[in-house]
């Protein structure tokens, strides 16, 4: 449900789980949001000429930063967790908001092989030769102000922030109110990096409040910020699509496949399945369907819902599955779209690879799907004709991921095709420019 704008005086947007309703009550401050973002444009400008020294010191101090003040960053986290507890939050979504001392040493990693990574700002490449003697080629450059609105996960502050300002990026940060406290402290270890490191204090921007309708505010900031890279359920990503005036980079949902080929080794498939299941199931490269060729059905099935049902898994399934295993509970329609974030699977037995790219096709999210084959024929094609983001041959579908593909970490995994897609790393957040050498030429 979507609504005419009002007054910014009059009502505040709340998201929940069945879309999205209007409240009446006081809004954010008018202009707050404006001032953020135009602080953070202002410090773009700046972090445009910065050199890579300056910025992997900047990353450095970041790190020490967050080790220095783990106890508390943690501190906030279990406030947000215990205010997250008493409204009913999911447990796959406290999953996504919960911190500790592994996930904040991940995040410093993070931040660590962000540093390493070599700096894509000022490379030039794709070299051109014209026959009047000009040199056309091209240069990466970062793409300016960029704002993240995203929900639970307060680790994408940390995250964000380190891979824009490597980037050259400058970034105005909406995080969900869910993690205020915890994205509060964030920001802060960031800025005192940042103060530490003589850079400007509107590099990284906060959006320190829960009122939804700074949300609103932030997508009418087409003068201050280039781009706005949501993350979080698809209500809020449709409504910042159909509403933003500022250039979106979506990260769509992940209703992601492992089919079972013929031949494929059963024991590879099931372990395969059961990792990208049940390894962290409220995340978005989580498996949530499973394939299955008919002539592997009878033998792979009752092994698969022996050790998913071990695992806490509740397992559905089309009829054809069902009559092979009585603990498969019959799908519906809705079932084969759905991403669950949950100890949820779906088996489907399919006649062949062809029948089973046909349904990845229409049903899935265009997320990460995988195939479990023998036949490197078969593999090849699935790699060719399936139309997802990240597509695996013998592998599991939770290795989408920026941390795992070499990137140091993601700003998000886009689904769409312009102008990135898949997990978001450095050179996702660049554009490029055209830059022209010529000894006097004119045109004629």
């Amino acid at each position: 449900m979507f609504f005419r704008m009002m007054p910014a005086a009059s009502f505040e947007i709340f998201w929940t789980v069945t879309g999205l309703f209007i409240k009446r009550r006081r809004l954010v401050k008018r202009g707050t949001v404006t001032q953020k973002a135009a602080s953070v444009r202002a410090a773009s400008n700046v972090l445009y000429k910065a050199s890579t020294a300056q910025k992997n010191t900047l990353l450095k101090a970041i790190g020490q930063h967050v080790q220095i003040q783990t106890s508390s960053i943690l501190a906030a986290n279990r406030k947000d967790l215990a205010a997250a507890k008493r409204t009913g939050m999911s447990g796959a979504m406290l999953d996504r908001l919960m911190l500790n001392e592994p996930r904040i040493n991940q995040m410093i990693a993070g931040i660590r092989d962000v540093r390493a990574l070599p700096d894509p700002v000022g490379e030039v490449f794709g070299k051109i030769r014209r026959p009047n003697g000009l040199i056309v080629e091209k240069m990466r450059v970062p793409l300016g102000a960029v704002g993240i609105i995203y929900e639970a996960r307060p680790n994408v502050t940390i995250d964000a922030a380190a891979l824009c300002l490597k980037a050259g990026n400058a970034v105005l940060l909406k995080g969900g109110s869910e993690a205020l406290r915890t994205n509060g402290e964030l920001v802060r270890v960031l800025k005192s990096a940042l103060k530490d490191c003589g850079l400007p204090d509107g590099c990284v921007e906060f959006i320190d409040t829960a009122d939804r309708a700074a949300v609103t505010e932030m997508l009418q900031q087409e003068q201050s910020l280039d781009v706005i890279i949501p993350r979080g359920s698809q209500q809020l990503i449709r409504f910042i699509r159909e509403n933003s005036s500022v250039p979106v980079i979506a990260h769509g949902e992940g209703n992601c496949h492992v089919y079972i080929d013929h031949p494929a080794d059963p024991a590879m498939g099931v372990e395969i399945v059961v990792n990208a299941k049940t390894q962290r199931p409220s995340v978005c490269n989580a498996a949530e369907k499973c394939l299955v060729h008919e002539k592997m059905a009878s033998v792979f099935i009752p092994i698969l819902v022996e050790k998913l049902s071990k695992a806490g898994v509740e397992i559905r399934g089309d009829k054809r599955a069902q009559s092979i295993s009585r603990q498969i509970i019959l799908t519906t329609e809705d079932d084969w779209r759905r991403e669950y974030l949950d100890l949820i699977i779906a088996i489907k037995i399919v006649n062949n690879v062809d029948d089973a790219i046909r349904h990845i096709n229409h049903y899935g999210s265009h997320h990460s799907d995988a195939i479990v084959t023998k036949t490197k024929a078969h593999g090849d094609r699935f790699l060719r004709e399936v139309d997802s983001a990240a597509v695996y041959v013998n592998a599991s579908t939770r290795f989408t991921d920026g941390y795992e593909f070499g990137l140091g970490a993601e700003i998000g995994i886009s689904t769409q095709k312009l102008h990135a897609r898949g997990p978001m790393g450095l050179i996702e957040l660049t554009s490029t420019k055209f830059i022209v050498r010529g000894k006097g030429q004119v045109r004629k």
